[in-house]
């Protein structure tokens, strides 16, 4: 199938064949690689192994397609595109050695990634050193754009090198604390969080805004997401008479935390954010998962018509895993990356500059203006880096699965 079937490029191009010089070089062995062209190297940084290298390895795979297509589809003439990919074990210290690695791979032009938001902030600055672009299908701690003081409304962006195709937490708390207190009627709530960026952050604004509407905060606590027995916590949240709990943080915690609050006579929800939207939740809670919830970023991509042609391909590639929760993002942002290089080749009669560092810093250059409908939706960054399509839905576990609850965006 055509790539114009899955993507609509709607970004000023013009046609001619593109010559990529020294900042590429030959490689015959990459993935539907055209034989003997110019390969440009794309980066990948998730968590491959341990805990959360399912939904990591759910968008190496959906990265990877967009590179394979691309490359079949002869998106850039001249040039083959190379996904490399690394493990980043969901440490800081290790996506920052990653990071590293990447910029001094002179044949990379950008990178993909990470999953998690203070593996993003470690990462970050290194990138924008070498002024190589970099973008996200995951990380939504708002002060990666907006800077620390955002919620003090004075948004600064960091770095411009730093991109995301997923919304923020300044969005995601907030939607589900509406939908809690409006749609469900629930106005006490028992706060948790795994002291980490994502997860503090998220919490913190699902916490605010709950208030704001009225709603009350019955009890505070904090997790180790390293720990597996909570009961100390969950005797405390039984005993709180809260109606549901929120869980800032991440499903390899959050899902035994979750069983055990269950176990402890509390018969409440737990709910949290995109890292509880995972067939891994379920499958650790167990029967407990039942009733939970879990706000994402985006639509269902079932039901988006932009996504069928992806998850047609992907099955089609036979992975083992699934594309998961980030798998269109993961997608949309290696092909953000992809239409970056043919944009800035086109600008530049036909060619990248001969200079990684000056070809670096035309793609990224490239990247603030592309828009173009994705798996996603509609794709394009604001002034901060962040995608522009602000669409969230919220999951409930029914019969041991997450089923779309709501769709739709944060107007406040």
């Amino acid at each position: 199938m055509r790539q114009r079937s899955l993507i609509m490029l709607t970004t000023a191009v013009t046609t001619g064949a593109l010559v990529l010089t020294a900042c590429g070089s030959r490689d015959d062995s990459n993935g539907g690689d055209k034989g003997g062209e110019r390969v440009v190297q794309i980066g990948l940084d998730a968590p491959l192994t341990g805990n959360l290298s399912a939904i990591g390895i759910g968008i190496k795979n959906s990265a990877e397609l967009a590179v394979k297509t691309a490359n079949k589809e002869n998106t850039v003439d001249g040039v083959t595109f190379k996904l490399v990919s690394k493990d980043d074990v969901a440490q800081t210290t290790q996506g920052q050695q990653n990071a590293t690695e990447f910029v001094g791979n002179t044949d990379m032009i950008g990178a993909i990634g990470p999953l998690n938001s203070d593996v993003g902030q470690s990462m970050a600055p290194v990138f924008a050193k070498a002024d190589m672009v970099q973008v996200s299908p995951a990380n939504t701690n708002p002060a990666l754009t907006q800077g620390v003081d955002w919620q003090k409304g004075d948004k600064q962006r960091p770095h411009d090198t730093y991109f995301r195709t997923s919304t923020t937490d300044a969005i995601q708390g907030p939607y589900m604390a509406e939908y809690m207190y409006n749609d469900q009627d629930l106005k006490n709530v028992y706060v948790i969080d795994d002291k980490k960026t994502y997860g503090a952050g998220l919490a913190g604004t699902f916490a605010d805004h709950f208030k704001e509407i009225g709603g009350k905060v019955v009890g505070t606590d904090h997790v180790n997401p390293e720990d597996k027995d909570f009961t100390a916590i969950a005797t405390k949240v039984s005993n709180s008479k809260a109606d549901f709990v929120y869980y800032g943080g991440e499903y390899p915690a959050g899902a035994p935390l979750a069983d055990q609050i269950k176990r402890a006579g509390a018969d409440i929800p737990v709910v949290g954010g995109d890292a509880l939207f995972s067939e891994e939740y379920v499958k650790i809670a167990g029967k407990n998962a039942e009733g939970d919830l879990a706000s994402s970023v985006g639509a269902p991509l079932e039901t988006l018509d932009t996504a069928k042609a992806f998850i047609d391909n992907y099955k089609k590639a036979g992975y083992e895993q699934t594309y998961g929760p980030y798998g269109g993002y993961a997608y949309d942002s290696t092909w953000a990356v992809i239409l970056a290089v043919k944009e800035a080749a086109e600008k530049n009669d036909g060619q990248l500059p001969d200079e990684i560092d000056d070809a670096r810093a035309q793609v990224t250059e490239a990247m603030q203006n592309i828009t173009f409908d994705g798996v996603t939706g509609s794709v394009g960054f604001d002034e901060f880096g962040d995608n522009t399509n602000r669409q969230l839905s919220i999951y409930e576990v029914k019969d041991g699965k997450h089923v779309p609850a709501k769709t739709g965006t944060f107007e406040g």
